[in-house]
């Protein structure tokens, strides 16, 4: 009504308004009312963006590749864009130009020339395995430059979702591919097999070093049995020899046991024979009478009479006539009958 209109913007649209050619007022989600026939506004998105690509590029090794992928930006300081590109707004609320369709043909533009530098100094089999290192060192190089810089953009990030050879080498690249895995699996294959021959062979030198070691530990029983028995032997043999040695001791000392008891024996006949010989020579001199008074010593009546009647015998031719009655027999040989009784009993009880 009358050229009087109110605008209200997002958080995420930074709004400026110029009367007369001056800022009266800026700032991001502002809602006012404002005079239309003399007022300009200008709305500059600052909410992030995506803008897609994808390059037909060459690489080091004169191979065509595509390249495909996404940059994110977002408008950092709104005065520097305003100042380099339209962003102004018409009366139906619509921006007056395309810049801001521009702003992301430019923004691939810078990306798509450090793209092209980084691909064509890489081969091409380098090229396809660095995808995420290109678009690291993409985001850096395409923050640092001076058109970005100018637009005041920030760069959120780039991605390189796939860089893609074409059908062709595709394929030839796939079938080294397949050769170079078919290869590896052939060789994993030997290596296993290798593997196992190696452990069996391994194994089977386990065995035979615990045969071997068991045979030697065996050796070595045998080897120990066999020393313990010859100690034993040879002990056996030692107490032999000493108890062999006692024997021919023991009939040493017999023999000269015997040897000093027939010298005794001897010693002793030959003291008695001399003893004989001298009561002998010494009878041989004395009194036949006294030798018989000394003979009739502790004898027994009986035998004095027997060696009376012999004396009587012995002088039978001096004697006329000797009477001998019965009587005086009789009491003779009672008196020396009990005699010789009683000497027998004491002699029993002896």
């Amino acid at each position: 009504m009358f050229g009087v209109r109110y605008i209200k913007a997002q958080p995420t649209t930074y709004l400026m308004q110029f009367h007369k050619g001056q800022l009266v007022r800026q700032g991001a989600g502002l809602s006012f009312f404002y005079y239309a026939p003399a007022s300009t506004l200008v709305a500059v998105p600052m909410a992030s963006q995506e803008a897609g690509f994808m390059l037909e590029l060459v690489t080091g090794d004169f191979q065509a590749v595509t390249v495909q992928g996404e940059v994110s930006f977002r408008v950092g300081d709104p005065k520097r864009t305003v100042a380099l590109m339209d962003f102004s707004l018409r009366s139906n609320g619509k921006h007056a130009s395309e810049d801001a369709e521009r702003l992301r043909e430019r923004v691939v533009v810078q990306a798509k020339v450090i793209i092209q530098q980084a691909i064509q100094a890489l081969d091409l089999r380098d090229a396809l395995r660095a995808p995420a290192r290109i678009a690291r060192e993409t985001q850096a190089q395409l923050g640092a430059q001076a058109e970005v810089q100018a637009l005041g953009l920030e760069i959120l990030g780039v991605s390189i979702v796939a860089i893609k050879p074409t059908q062709d080498i595709a394929r030839a690249l796939e079938a080294e591919a397949r050769e170079a895995n078919l290869k590896a699996a052939d060789d994993a294959i030997y290596q296993r097999r290798m593997a196992a021959v190696e452990n069996e062979r391994s194994i089977r030198q386990n065995e035979l070093d615990t045969e071997v070691a068991v045979e030697e530990k065996q050796r070595d029983i045998q080897a120990a049995r066999m020393d313990a028995q010859a100690a034993l032997v040879q002990r056996e043999n030692a107490l032999r020899r000493e108890q062999m040695t006692a024997d021919v001791e023991l009939e040493q000392s017999r023999k000269e046991l015997v040897t000093s008891q027939a010298e005794n024996t001897r010693a002793l006949a030959e003291a008695e024979a001399h003893r004989v010989r001298a009561i002998m020579t010494a009878l041989d001199q004395a009194d036949p009478r006294v030798v018989q008074a000394l003979a009739a010593v502790g004898m027994q009546p009986g035998q004095l009479i027997a060696q009376a009647f012999g004396g009587l015998a012995e002088r039978a031719e001096r004697i006329g006539q000797l009477n001998v009655s019965p009587e005086l027999l009789s009491g003779l040989l009672g008196d020396a009958a009990p005699a010789a009784a009683t000497a027998a009993g004491s002699r029993r009880a002896r």
